[in-house]
């Protein structure tokens, strides 16, 4: 989480990340976003009251253009804290600027896979950081599985367990291969041993057929 005071506990409350979560509960109310570009433009989409905090985050010209054009008010100084009386939240507070009055802000977590299990194991993680997996959740090492956020920090519930329902589908199907493949050279071993008894016991019976030969 963004190391400003208030943005930890206030989260879950007025502080959320998602707008595709939470952007209808706060339509047409003052929102601020701090530090990502990317969810300022999203949020106009609920709310034509945006002010946009960059922080520490340098606003590139071609960004800058977009969210004036878009009417997002951007609010430049390093924000301080947010402020918050009565258990609710009344604005953000920016060095030299004073409070600037938001009903709820929107901030981007870096978002850290717990991973620990898998890179115990040898999977390899991908240069963003996520698990390397192929379409079926598969990892580099033999029977071991990835799905979720653990691979896609975009992931939601939904497209979660739909990732592990693929992976769980491959899972048995590896399984029912080995099962059959050791059915098989079961099989094959218990053939041989029955010809070599088959050939053993014909041989016994044409030296006693023919004890001169």
């Amino acid at each position: 989480m963004p190391g400003i005071p208030g943005v930890r506990e206030r989260w879950g409350k007025e502080v959320a990340a998602c707008p595709y979560c939470h952007g209808y509960e706060v339509r047409d109310r003052p929102i601020g976003v701090i530090g990502s570009v990317h969810l300022a433009l999203l949020l106009g989409q609920w709310s034509g009251d945006i002010a946009y905090f960059p922080h520490d985050v340098p606003v590139a010209p071609q960004e800058r253009e977009q969210l004036e054009a878009r009417g997002v008010r951007i609010v430049t100084g390093r924000v301080n804290r947010l402020a918050v009386e009565g258990d609710r939240l009344r604005g953000v507070e920016v060095d030299g600027r004073g409070s600037v009055v938001r009903e709820a802000v929107f901030v981007a977590p870096v978002f850290v896979p717990r991973d620990e299990v898998l890179v115990a194991l040898g999977a390899r993680r991908r240069p963003d950081g996520f698990m390397a997996v192929d379409a079926n959740g598969r990892t580099d090492v033999p029977g071991v599985w990835a799905a979720g956020n653990v691979v896609d920090p975009r992931a939601q519930v939904i497209t979660a367990a739909g990732q592990g329902s693929v992976a769980a589908a491959q899972v048995n199907a590896d399984l029912l291969a080995e099962d059959i493949a050791a059915a098989v050279a079961s099989r094959r071993a218990a053939k041989a041993l029955s010809g070599a008894g088959e050939r053993a016991a014909h041989a016994a019976r044409h030296r006693a057929a023919d004890p001169l030969g």
